[in-house]
């Protein structure tokens, strides 16, 4: 079977994500031809990022080539483009290149920093959701070192040394205490001339907990955790703006810094404001339970595009596991189209929740399981190690993290542009 089988059903899936790729993969024995369309050529594992971001990993570590990994999906080919708009009424999709018209489309287009308005957060600070922004994120760190161990003034060698992330969800909570490791582990030993009793690292938090969505057993340990990890823990504290030196607070609190890493929010890509329909707070589209738009029988939204409200009401969170089982299902909903069936409901299977603070500590939530500290830590490293792509991947994340834990280095600190 070939895609270019001009009388076949044409499905076009926007995204080389988790759901995207799941898409795919599950319609790949089907009688359609297929087209994924991504602005990237590679598939990213984002819940590593941080450890890009602070010279634990190398990019190639944690992204792996869309083509690779398609070949063998014969109905299947992808096109590196930037989707452009969504036409739903001509069942069309334009790309920088060229327009496709498609039979059934799935809209996997993934999410983008939410800064929330806040320009100057925006255009100071670091966001982290691509591999660009984490390799800028490592670039600035290490360059902040170097300028801190020959800047004289002891205020302005302060704010070289104070880093700011925001957001306590997992991706700050694991940033943070992550570059607590590459701190006082690593770089210390590196730069003797610099007192890092000086050093700051500093999460704030809009709310009163950390990790919201764990147990308070489990968000106690994850803070205690954190401030034995000499990272000042600021719960509901909100950040009013930032120019590149100094992070304003609501309050008025002033905090000189040279780094502010935003961990804070996401929402969805911006393609799906051209879509024309309803989106939530997030910019995400509102979907029926079989991920398909009112009024659209063709067209499923997936992961952090859909906004897939659960019974009491409240919308699926916006992570890997959503958009891994909804990819999944959208893909089921086409067989079921091509076979002249009736679409089912989604059901999503919780899977539960894990975040790591660093060496030999982790917190799990699975069910009424409830994990912390190195128990949790060898599970969290466990599944993260088989949710990666491709076995080289596996192994050489699986050795970099064994030296690391062992001789207490990190691989990538290469400074490779400004």
């Amino acid at each position: 079977m070939s895609n270019t089988t001009p009388n076949l059903p044409h499905v076009v899936i926007i995204g080389a994500g988790f759901g995207g790729l799941q898409a795919a993969h599950r319609l790949s024995a089907s009688p359609v031809r297929i087209t994924l369309i991504d602005r990237q050529n590679y598939q990213l594992f984002q819940p590593l990022l941080y450890q890009v971001a602070t010279a634990g990993l190398s990019v190639d570590d944690i992204a792996y080539p869309v083509r690779a990994m398609v070949k063998d999906w014969k109905n299947v080919r992808f096109h590196m483009a930037e989707v452009r708009s969504i036409d739903c009424a001509a069942k069309t999709v334009l790309t920088e290149a060229d327009t496709l018209s498609y039979d059934y489309l799935i809209v996997a287009a993934g999410g983008a920093t939410n800064f929330f308005g806040l320009a100057n957060v925006q255009k100071y600070g670091f966001g982290m959701k691509t591999l660009d922004e984490a390799v800028n994120i490592r670039n600035h760190l290490l360059k902040m070192f170097e300028l801190a161990s020959h800047e004289q003034n002891p205020e302005k060698r302060r704010a070289l040394l104070t880093f700011l992330v925001v957001g306590g969800g997992p991706t700050g909570v694991e940033s943070a205490g992550a570059l607590s490791e590459l701190m006082y582990h690593v770089l210390a030993r590196e730069y003797p001339d610099l007192n890092f009793k000086e050093a700051r690292i500093v999460l704030l938090e809009a709310s009163d907990r950390l990790l919201a969505s764990m147990p308070e057993a489990l968000q106690e340990a994850t803070r205690s955790t954190l401030v034995r990890k000499d990272v000042e823990v600021r719960l509901c504290t909100q950040v009013a703006d930032y120019d590149g030196e100094k992070v304003s607070l609501k309050g008025g609190e002033v905090i000189p810094a040279r780094t502010l890493i935003w961990a804070a929010g996401v929402e969805a890509a911006p393609l799906t404001s051209t879509l024309q329909l309803p989106l939530d707070r997030q910019k995400r589209v509102k979907v029926r339970n079989t991920l398909q738009p009112d009024g659209l029988d063709d067209v499923f939204i997936v992961g952090d595009a859909a906004c897939f409200e659960q019974p009491n009401g409240r919308p699926l969170p916006m992570v890997a596991q959503v958009a891994i089982q909804q990819g999944q299902h959208a893909a089921r909903q086409i067989h079921l189209l091509l076979r002249g069936q009736d679409v089912l409901p989604f059901l999503y299977e919780d899977l539960g929740n894990m975040a790591t603070i660093g060496r030999n500590a982790a917190v799990v939530h699975m069910g009424s399981v409830q994990l912390q500290g190195f128990t949790a830590w060898l599970f969290w490293s466990f599944v993260h190690i088989l949710r990666l792509i491709d076995f080289r991947n596996r192994f050489i994340v699986f050795a970099k993290w064994v030296w690391d834990y062992f001789v207490y280095d990190r691989t990538v600190r290469i400074i490779t542009r400004q």
